[in-house]
């Protein structure tokens, strides 16, 4: 798993006082969920910001961001922000993925396989 700590120790720090935050390794790098929903991840160097896809197309104009392509095609909502983005306009990125993630739908959880013991008589 490869990310950039600082940036996981900033994001941390952005997000003291938030209930119910919980970091999973996930996609290869660290992601953070707010409430049961991903918010913000970090892959790499990059921060991953899942925002509401009302202002995609606006977001990608800011410096540093762009569309996250992670299954080899973009998804509208979820984008990357690269250093460039991150270093004097983190809290914008969060900020923005805590707007969204109030109003976000949780990830429907996987019902886990259930073993089904059967007797033979």
């Amino acid at each position: 798993m490869s990310f950039d700590e600082k940036l996981a120790a900033r994001v941390r720090s952005a997000l003291v006082g938030k209930r119910k935050v919980e970091e999973k390794k996930m996609m290869g790098g660290l992601t953070f969920m707010v409430n049961g929903r991903m918010c913000v991840g970090i892959l790499k160097d990059d921060l991953m910001s899942r925002i509401n896809p009302e202002v995609h197309d606006e977001a990608l104009t800011k410096k540093g961001c762009r569309e996250m392509d992670f299954t080899g095609r973009p998804m509208k909502g979820f984008v990357f922000v690269g250093p460039e983005g991150t270093k004097t306009n983190l809290d914008y990125w969060i900020k923005l993925a805590l707007d969204f993630n109030a109003r976000a739908k949780p990830s429907k959880k996987r019902k886990k396989n259930k073993i089904v013991h059967t007797r033979v008589h």
